[in-house]
This record gives C-alpha cells, sequence and structure tokens, in this order.
C-alpha cells in the first residue's frame, strides 16, 4: 500500500501550491517522520519564494532535502520537527529536528534527525535551524568578557544572536532595528535597544543581519579602533555598496562573514562538526524567552497563501510557525 504525504513546492516565482507526494519504504537505518511543526525561514525562504536566488548560488544554496532546482519548481524548507513512526528503537516515538522542506510525513536516514531535548517543546524546537546560525556566528566572532556589542536588524537571525549574547558574563549588548516597536523584542530576551540613529558607538563588535546597505554602514561607523562586523546577511541578487573610504582604514576596522553552510573553523581547531553545532543549538532552546522569536503561525494548507504574503511583505515579524 503507497503511502502518501503532502508537501509545499513553489511552483514557480511568486506561485505555491500543495502537492501528494508517494513515500519511499524505508530501508534500514532510515527513519519514518510525522510533521509536527515546521518553521518558515523568512529571510531566505522569501527570496527563494519570489526567485531571487543568483543563478551562481544555485548550488551553494541547495537545502539537505531540497527537489527540483531554482528558480522552480523547487520543493524548500529546512526547519521542520516531527515525531519518529518507524525506525530503530531508541528513536522510536522521539520528537525530533530535521533539515526538512514542509511535508506532512518524510523518511530520511536516521543520521539525518537530531532528538529534540527533554524540556524543549516542539514548537520551540522549529528554532533550531535559526540559532545554530547564531552559534556558527558566535563560533566565528568570539566575543570575550566585558566586550561591548551591538546587533543590527532584529529578525530571526539577528534576535537569536543577540539572545545567545545576553548569556555571556559582563557582556553589554544592544540590539538595534529601524522599527521602535521590536523594542518589546529585545526587553523580552533581557537586552538593551536602539533606533540606528540612537545607537551606541565605539563597539569592540557589531554582528550585521539587516540586509541593508544602510544597517552596515551603520555597523562600521560603531565600531572602535581595530573592531570588527560580522555579516551575517544574506543579499541574494542584490548589490550593496560598502563605505571603505572615510574611517574604515584609519580605524583598521574589519568586516568578516559568517555563513552556516560551513562550520567555523574557531570551533575548538575543527573538532566540532555539523551535529555538534545543531545540538548545541537544541540544547540552548530550553530557554523560554526565545518563544518571542516565533510571532506567527498557520495551518499547513494555508502556507501557499502565507509565503506569498510574507514575501510581499503583507505579513510581517519573526518565525513564522506551521501547524500539521
Amino acid at each position: 500500500m503507497e503511502r502518501v504525504a503532502r508537501a509545499f513546492w513553489l511552483n514557480s516565482p511568486g506561485h505555491g501550491g500543495i502537492r501528494d507526494v508517494v513515500l519511499p519504504e524505508p530501508a534500514e537505518g532510515e527513519v519514518v517522520v510525522r510533521t509536527l511543526c515546521s518553521g518558515v525561514s523568512r529571510g531566505t525562504e522569501a527570496l527563494v519564494f519570489r526567485g531571487g536566488v543568483p543563478e551562481s548560488q544555485y548550488g551553494a544554496m541547495r537545502a539537505p532535502f531540497q527537489e527540483g532546482d531554482f528558480p522552480g519548481p523547487v520543493k524548500y524548507g529546512y526547519l521542520n520537527v516531527g515525531v519518529v513512526e518507524e525506525g530503530p528503537r531508541e528513536l522510536a516515538g522521539r520528537t525530533v529536528f530535521c533539515l526538512f522542506p514542509h511535508q506532512t510525513r518524510y523518511v530520511v536516514p536516521t543520521s539525518a534527525v537530531t532528538p529534540v531535548p527533554e524540556g524543549v517543546p516542539a514548537e520551540r524546537a522549529v528554532l533550531a535551524g535559526t540559532v545554530e546560525t547564531a552559534v556558527n556566528a558566535l563560533w566565528d566572532a568570539a566575543p570575550l568578557l566585558g566586550d561591548r556589542i551591538t546587533v543590527i536588524g532584529a529578525g530571526m537571525v539577528g534576535a537569536s544572536v543577540a539572545a545567545l549574547l545576553a548569556r555571556y558574563p559582563a557582556v553589554r549588548v544592544q540590539l538595534v532595528d529601524a522599527d521602535p516597536a521590536r523594542a518589546e523584542l529585545a526587553k523580552a530576551l533581557g537586552v538593551d535597544f536602539a533606533l540606528p540613529e540612537d545607537a551606541e558607538g565605539e563597539r569592540d563588535l557589531v554582528v550585521h543581519a539587516s540586509a541593508s546597505e544602510a544597517g552596515l554602514a551603520r555597523s562600521l561607523e560603531l565600531l572602535a579602533p581595530e573592531g570588527t562586523v560580522i555579516e551575517l546577511s544574506w543579499y541574494g541578487d542584490r548589490r550593496i555598496s560598502v563605505p571603505l573610504g572615510e574611517a574604515f582604514h584609519s580605524r583598521r576596522l574589519t568586516v568578516r562573514s559568517s555563513q552556516v553552510g560551513m562550520v567555523s573553523p574557531a570551533a575548538r581547531a575543527g573538532r566540532r562538526g555539523y551535529a555538534d553545532r545543531l545540538a548545541v543549538a537544541l540544547e540552548l532552546l530550553a530557554d523560554p524567552a526565545l518563544d518571542a522569536l516565533v510571532t506567527g503561525e498557520c495551518a499547513f494548507d494555508e502556507l501557499p497563501g502565507v509565503m506569498a504574503r510574507i514575501t510581499a511583505g503583507e505579513l510581517p515579524g519573526l518565525c513564522h510557525r506551521v501547524r500539521y
């Protein structure tokens, strides 16, 4: 008897739909997972939905279990939490996180799922991929005790970075965003907030996650001499200008990229891999303060319309959770 699941596909830029999918029979070393909830990674998935992935980045942007190719039709996504319905005894019945697209059920190797720790609800575990990006960014940034740090851009990634930095002893963290309503988010995460024009200067480190030219320019302006900007923004097919005149050279400033596609070389001299990084992210999600990063929810059947509204800017917020 065929196992039929349902999956969200981008049929063509700007147009999504739900398709039936016939699942393969699980082989030895594989699990069948029934999805409990998934999350929309707003920045990346909106970029994919509007067809904004540059052709030069088609390979780099592939999700682990993506089907189809950019710009479409393509099945894309990577924030999925489900329960193991079939598999080895140690995983059967466990809640797991997987970098799988939006789909009701799926079959993957056991190595592709990570058990969600006790005390982390499935509804919060959808943030694991975003918090993993923040973990990698902080491995790249290597903040020191007592550092003065600014995070520019209070979206999913920037807010996750700020939330983790709030745990560092004696670190002074300011979350900066052009939307004054994000002050409530900063308060929930336990960090200071400022509008761009009011942000504090002379910062040891600035983490930029606003995906805007103005945000990157402001990041450089806020640095102390020898300071570093960690660039987390993904601009897709957009070109931006970087102000490398003025005080950039005289103050010996640095702009460094951070990207979750590889584990930071600073992670204990390469002794930690992808599985370690994801496990750390899931442990950190035991903190209920991170619930503030989930700001919307819809049923799976509503996802095609919701993705169109998110991409058009009609449905603002942070992580949008999908119920199954």
